[in-house]
């Protein structure tokens, strides 16, 4: 029997997060396991007129190039994602797993190669992005292997992916509208300040940024949404920053991640479990140490982490860092093969200043500030 909260899914990616049109090209990304939502948002974009196309990942083929493959190999870009990218008019694409650590043993050199390989793409994503001529929204299809890391059972995961999507509402699109007006309000506030300075647990950063645009997710970007963000100014963050829960990047574990800042870059990396491999990301290449995004999470409806930065970067009552690429929306400037984002959990005394005005104390906006 279908989930009638993925027919429900499908339908708000393609009428509400993205607004697809009649005549535009429409492009369906998903691992293989994912076939059922591929096939409910081509339904839903062909109603709407769209010209579909898709295209399937495949963990074992990826398996096999990089543990096979030579340096060559590795390093040839995907052909049918950088078409998509260069000429998809929307792009909605679903994360889920077979297997999440099918990675695991790869080594991380290779791992490397195959960031590098994407780059000039990723960079005609993020531009066509910021400039507005292609509309992109990812989601997480509920999986076994999914369910499993996030510690519960298919069916616990499945209310969690949706319950966080609002789709168990009579009405998903009115409360995501209802999310649209409140962060709104602080993307408003934020936009007329020069500098953030936060501080938890082993964390006091500083980061300009004057000149830069707050943007509001509200379930037209990834989805489940519920956050703002910006880019810092790339040479001026200063100070440290410990991140609260596991780093995940490419199926690998990092533990108690610990940066210290200077003039934007990223000067000493520690972690109290994969160190080298935390180093060895950050040294992908010159952008890879400089920030491309400073966010502030508001789905108080997740408050579990599940090791899935979908949901985990949402947790109401944190903010995260992304080390690499930027967007160019925000005004950032910033260039990496790797965007990658690291939380920092505020609700224990955590705070968030404004040039100089308290803001969020504890996990929470002060309403009282606006």
């Amino acid at each position: 029997m279908k989930d009638q909260r993925l027919q429900k899914l499908a339908k708000l990616l393609v009428e509400y997060s993205t607004e697809v049109q009649a005549g535009e090209k429409v492009c369906i990304l998903a691992d293989d396991v994912a076939i059922p939502f591929v096939v409910e948002v081509a339904r839903e974009a062909v109603k709407k007129g769209a010209i579909v196309d898709y295209f399937i990942d495949v963990n074992e083929v990826n398996e096999i190039v990089l543990k096979e493959g030579n340096d060559h190999q590795i390093e040839q870009p995907n052909l049918n994602r950088k078409r998509c990218i260069d000429e998809a008019d929307v792009w909605i694409s679903a994360w889920g797993s077979k297997n999440l650590k099918y990675l695991s043993n790869v080594d991380s050199k290779k791992l490397q190669l195959q960031k590098k390989a994407n780059t000039e793409a990723n960079k005609t994503y993020r531009k066509r992005f910021g400039e507005g001529t292609s509309r992109w929204v990812g989601t997480q299809f509920p999986t076994h292997a999914d369910a499993q890391e996030a510690e519960m059972s298919l069916e616990e995961y499945e209310d969690f992916v949706y319950s966080a999507g609002l789709l168990h509402m009579e009405d998903p699109v009115a409360e995501w509208k209802k999310v649209a007006e409140s962060q709104g309000r602080w993307c408003e506030f934020l936009n007329t300040k020069s500098e953030i300075h936060i501080i938890s647990k082993g964390t006091d950063i500083k980061a300009t940024i004057k000149g830069r645009k707050w943007v509001s997710c509200d379930g037209r970007r990834n989805f489940p949404d519920g956050e703002i963000f910006t880019t810092p100014v790339e040479t001026e963050v200063n100070g440290h920053i410990t991140f609260s829960f596991p780093a995940i990047y490419s199926g690998k574990e990092i533990e108690n991640v610990y940066l210290e800042v200077k003039d934007g870059k990223v000067i000493k990396a520690t972690a109290s479990k994969g160190e080298d491999l935390l180093n060895s990301f950050l040294d992908v290449d010159e952008g890879a140490r400089r920030f491309g995004e400073l966010a502030i999470a508001t789905n108080y409806g997740i408050q579990k982490f599940t090791k899935n930065i979908l949901f985990d970067e949402k947790i109401g009552g944190t903010i995260h860092m992304a080390v690499g690429s930027s967007f160019a929306e925000t005004g950032g400037i910033n260039e990496s093969a790797i965007h990658w984002d690291m939380i920092c959990d505020m609700r224990d005394g955590g705070e968030i200043y404004a040039d100089g005005q308290l803001f969020y104390q504890n996990g929470k906006f002060l309403d009282s500030v606006l």
